[in-house]
């Protein structure tokens, strides 16, 4: 195998022999078969090619033909370095019986989830990066065949960004009566602001010192300082790391757009709900996670999490564009409430719940009390059909913890929503 450099064919240019010892060491771990010797040999290869703007040219067409080719890659969602195939139909294949003919299985994170993926909280700190990032990722085992699917697991960043909105309480709308006077972005971020002195990222500090509303931290590196001068306070088994918190009315593969500033570049493709299948149009609340990247020299934003929100001056969490239609008129039925002497208030479950029929998540968890006797009732509106077969068990799950209805299309084109609501509570006040 050769060190190359970039965007060349592999013949022309220079080419640096790898030594054989480094050569089997790297075969072997990416074989899955390495002693943690192969692993750190193939590590600082891999990293220092990265680094060094280098490919990787495998040597198994021989030394005269243009060779395959594999390019150092970092993987920033599972801190791992893995080496990925160059392929097209310009280039050549690796041999069948060559140990690069396969891809690594990395653990990425998938784009999208399914609803009944279960959310719960994160547990620990409010931290996404570990100390280093010391693993290679590894070629799976043969007798698993080819399959390169990965578990629509929620993504941590995600979990993390919910949390902080749950604490803010940000994802409750509180009856008319309790609604401030104006709501506004500054007073959205203050919330948060203030949630974060309350929540730790390590032993020792809080994430309110490290946290950052406006994308004008990163581009003036006042954020990058921050980190830099807290580094030296970080126990030992935590990695420093930041996070930025943005508006953004957009964003584009690993692009965000943020209000008020100019845009903002993760070192990977931003993860949203909103992908291909499920077009979710902003506004967006994203959170980047802030660290150290050894292409940058120093600390870079590595990540995003875009979670699409009602509006800017209600960060809400929405799921799909019709969730956020649903929840409009859900606020909008508060004015009806309120004449008939009912504080109606609405919350957005951003994690799971217990029962006893298992764990399921409502789409929006609806309170009425009567201003007149006290009496306080609950309903579940769910955002679409969720009768049918598949879905029979969330149901009863949802039931469990209150009667539930479901909202339909034409339910808000008919202007139904407050009947919808009032008979869903089963009895009149």
């Amino acid at each position: 195998m050769w060190l190359i450099d970039r965007h060349t064919d592999g013949l022309c240019g220079t080419r640096i022999p790898l030594p054989s010892p480094l050569r089997e060491a790297l075969v072997t771990w990416y074989r899955g078969e390495g002693t943690r010797d192969d692993e750190d040999a193939g590590i600082t290869l891999v990293q220092q090619a990265r680094i060094g703007d280098k490919w990787l040219a495998c040597d198994c067409l021989g030394a005269d033909q243009p060779p395959p080719i594999l390019t150092p890659a970092f993987l920033s969602e599972a801190e791992t370095y893995y080496l990925r195939r160059l392929t097209s139909s310009k280039r050549p294949e690796h041999l069948p019986d060559c140990p690069f003919f396969r891809d690594q299985v990395t653990n990425r994170i998938t784009q999208t989830r399914d609803p009944r993926t279960p959310a719960d909280p994160p547990a620990g700190y409010f931290e996404v990066l570990r100390p280093a990032p010391e693993k290679l990722a590894q070629r799976p085992d043969d007798d698993g065949g080819d399959d390169r699917t990965r578990s629509a697991s929620v993504p941590r960043l995600a979990r993390l960004l919910w949390r902080l909105l749950a604490a803010s309480r940000l994802n409750i709308s509180p009856p008319l009566a309790d609604e401030p006077a104006e709501r506004t972005i500054v007073e959205e971020f203050r919330a948060l602001s203030r949630a974060a002195t309350h929540i730790d990222i390590a032993p020792g500090i809080e994430l309110g010192r490290a946290l950052w509303t406006h994308g004008r931290a990163l581009h003036s590196r006042r954020a990058y300082a921050g980190i830099r001068a807290l580094a030296s306070q970080w126990p030992r088994g935590h990695a420093p790391q930041g996070f930025l918190t943005v508006f953004a009315s957009e964003f584009r593969g690993s692009t965000i757009y943020p209000a008020g500033c100019d845009p903002i570049r993760v070192a990977n493709r931003v993860q949203s709900p909103a992908v291909l299948g499920n077009p979710v149009k902003g506004p967006y609340l994203v959170i980047v996670v802030v660290g150290e990247y050894p292409e940058a020299r120093g600390y870079a934003p590595l990540r995003a999490y875009a979670q699409p929100i009602f509006a800017g001056n209600r960060f809400i969490p929405v799921e799909t564009e019709f969730e956020r239609r649903v929840l409009r008129s859900l606020l909008e039925a508060r004015k009806a409430f309120d004449r008939d002497g009912i504080d109606f208030a609405i919350e957005k479950p951003v994690f799971d719940r217990l029962t006893a029929l298992g764990s399921c998540r409502p789409d929006f968890l609806c309170e009425a009390r009567s201003r007149s006797t006290g009496e306080i009732r609950q309903l579940i509106a769910q955002a679409g059909h969720i009768e049918i077969d598949e879905h029979a068990a969330l149901r009863r799950s949802l039931e469990q913890i209150a009667p539930t209805i479901t909202i339909e299309p034409i339910d808000l084109e008919n202007g139904l929503i407050y009947h919808r609501l009032t008979t869903g509570f089963e009895q009149p006040f």
